[in-house]
């Protein structure tokens, strides 16, 4: 069997398009031919299929329910790194957890979702944070939540395992020593800080799991930009049902609400924008 790339035709590219696109609301344009290729033909190739015209034929045979979601796996764009765009997060420490636990200082509880978490980075600096700055919510019931569409992004986000680039993005080297533990060249978040998380799998356009609490910060971060507008537009008002009044949301630098029909109102906090139900 050739391991060579091969060109994807039209018809197959349109119909993967079509099955991501369903699936998990992904829009890859034309342009995007290559990131197909480049990510499906292993799929094909760990499914002993010799191309991407016998992947699809796969996907349309019945029991295809595990190859379904290694394409959607494969196709899910997986970028995160510890304290990304620090400004959030400096946000979070100086200006929206205070005035939380001010507001919730009799029932003492906070829930906060990581939402796309992808391999955790960015709730496990959250945690770190919290341990960091707010030693008092020790004493609170803190939920975090991290959720993913991937599950094998899911189960490394869990493992809580990286590499040593990994930990170099965005990782002060306090914290490193502080949380996490060694092993040969990678290291892993101790056990009590991957124990305060709940990982969920959660499909953004599918139905939410109604277990998840009313949040008071939900981060959204670097993944609306692969949606259309109207799928933006459902999402974001799902996160809004779910938010308390006084919660905040916290897009990526790159995303915003506006010219979206939704009910948020953009918020300055410090050098950041988080959005607050309207």
């Amino acid at each position: 069997m050739s391991t060579a790339t091969l060109a994807v035709n039209t018809g197959t590219f349109d119909y993967l398009c079509n099955f991501v696109r369903e699936k998990s609301a992904i829009v890859l344009e034309p342009s995007k031919a290559y990131l197909v290729e480049s990510r499906l033909n292993p799929v094909a190739r760990d499914n002993g299929l010799s191309s991407l015209d016998e992947l699809v034929a796969a996907l349309k045979k019945p029991g295809s329910r595990e190859l379904s979601r290694q394409v959607i796996d494969a196709m899910t764009t997986n970028e995160s790194s510890f304290f990304r765009d620090l400004q959030p997060f400096e946000a979070l420490k100086t200006v929206i957890i205070p005035e939380l636990m001010e507001k919730r200082a009799k029932e003492r509880t906070l829930n906060i979702w990581s939402n796309a978490c992808s391999s955790g980075q960015e709730v496990y600096s959250i945690a770190m944070l919290l341990r960091e700055s707010f030693p008092a919510l020790g004493g609170w019931k803190v939920r975090l939540v991290a959720s993913d569409l991937s599950t094998a992004i899911l189960k490394k986000a869990q493992e809580g395992i990286f590499n040593q680039t990994e930990v170099n993005r965005g990782l002060p080297m306090p914290m490193l020593l502080k949380y996490f533990t060694k092993s040969g060249l990678q290291w892993q978040i101790k056990e009590d800080v991957r124990k305060s998380i709940e990982f969920r799998e959660v499909n953004l356009i599918e139905s939410w799991p109604p277990t998840l609490p009313t949040m008071d910060i939900v981060f959204l971060r670097n993944v609306l930009i692969y949606f259309s507008p109207e799928t933006k537009t459902t999402i974001l008002n799902k996160v809004h049902r779910m938010l308390r009044p006084d919660g905040c949301l916290f897009l990526g630098g790159a995303e915003t609400t506006m010219n979206l029909d939704t009910k948020f109102l953009r918020s300055a906090v410090g050098k950041t924008t988080c959005y607050r139900p309207g």
